[in-house]
């Protein structure tokens, strides 16, 4: 376990927070000369004026843009190497996310890739089938105009990119890749519907409780991380009772941001990874609707682990228990939170999870779990199993 009195901290994004943030991108010293813009494939970014908004404002600083609108929820291989392919077509040197946690994941992935010299982006990857080649040529820079508070993708390095036919949802990326700049702008979050606010915001929370939990948490991060827990159960449920409420899209926005320095420092526990498999099997299934699933199962287990009691009781705290004692007051401020936000009534059974598919799902979660060393309590395929047979409903 590392000494928590000792850590290193490298997060060189140049970040703009704030409503209004977008008009002043153009002011910046941007990279690059011709962008390829990466979109989600649905309508609304254009319909929104988002993307006319960051076409403009790349044109503003001398910077030519082409525009890639195919990426859909929890990206995969295919969707990285089409993108690449048309930024080398195009002569692209720099690559643009204007979205959420897929578009960006997407495009850091597509930054990486198209200066290399394969056409198969599994060459640079790991997980079970990943032939994990060094990188070949230099990686391309990224910029980040983010739409959503969820992922925090904005400030990390690492992508998930699924691979469908082997069921991979697996963490792909280069050393320091971290964006040149991130727009966190609360006005583009204004219109996402109740339930993706929902979504988001859990992942949000997620990526800080587990955070806050691992193996690397310091302290550096520890402020950060409860901060980030106290606004997302703070405004998460103001956000979703009205999405114009620009003070609470605010805070949501930067709970999002300070879980992205969160994973920068110690990525996510266990938690994440079971989840990620759940998306490879059911690839439409929303990440964070995933995490909610198995939430209250996994924390289950870490509690019993009395390994983090403290940690647990301070989370709960944070989440607005002033007078939390034990660890099952975490558990159950995260219920409340479900609840209070109307996302409660997940089932795995509604996304197609079967309970005969229970054990093949713990494998491939072990097997692309990497020996869970982010873990302060051991994680065995075993555990895995039984903590989806517990969520499974």
């Amino acid at each position: 376990m590392m000494n928590v009195n000792e850590f290193e901290f490298f997060v060189p994004t140049h970040v703009l927070f704030g409503a209004g943030q977008l008009n002043h991108l153009h002011e910046q010293d941007l990279p690059g000369t011709k962008a390829l813009v990466v979109i989600a494939s649905d309508p609304f970014t254009k319909t929104l004026g988002h993307l006319d908004r960051v076409v403009n404002e790349l044109k503003l600083a001398g910077i030519d843009s082409v525009v890639f609108d195919k990426v859909e929820a929890n990206p995969t291989k295919e969707i990285v190497e089409a993108g690449a392919f048309m930024a080398r077509e195009n002569g692209c040197d720099v690559i643009v996310a204007l979205g959420g946690g897929s578009v960006m994941d997407s495009t850091k992935c597509i930054a990486m890739f198209t200066p290399q010299p394969s056409d198969d982006l599994w060459d640079y990857a790991g997980g079970i089938t990943g032939r994990n080649l060094p990188l070949v040529n230099p990686v391309l820079p990224w910029i980040a105009v983010t739409t959503t508070a969820g992922t925090g993708s904005e400030v990390d390095t690492g992508a998930i990119i699924s691979r469908l036919d082997t069921n991979e949802k697996i963490l792909i990326g280069a050393p320091n890749h971290f964006s040149s700049y991130a727009v966190v702008d609360p006005e583009l979050m204004l219109t996402v519907p109740r339930r993706l606010t929902a979504y988001q915001g859990f992942d949000a929370l997620f990526h800080s409780t587990e955070g806050y939990l691992g193996n690397g948490c310091a302290l550096m991060i520890e402020p950060l991380q409860l901060a980030a827990i106290e606004n997302v159960a703070t405004y998460l449920p103001r956000c979703i009772e009205d999405g114009s409420d620009l003070e609470a899209r605010t805070h949501l926005a930067f709970a999002n941001t300070m879980s992205g320095y969160s994973m920068d420092f110690t990525g996510c526990i266990a938690c994440h990874t079971l989840e990620h498999t759940m998306s490879a099997f059911s690839p439409k299934l929303p990440h964070g609707a995933g995490l909610i699933m198995i939430a209250e199962a996994f924390y289950e287990f870490y509690i019993s682990t009395h390994i983090y009691d403290e940690r647990l009781v301070r989370m709960a705290k944070a989440m607005g228990k002033a007078d939390a004692d034990k660890p099952e007051d975490f558990l159950e401020c995260l219920l409340a939170l479900e609840k209070a936000c109307g996302v409660d009534d997940l089932k795995m059974s509604d996304w197609g999870f079967t309970e005969e598919m229970l054990p093949e799902m713990a494998k491939n979660a072990f097997d692309t779990g990497n020996g869970f060393t982010l873990d302060a309590a051991e994680i065995t395929e075993d555990i895995i199993l039984s903590i989806y047979r517990r969520a499974f409903k």
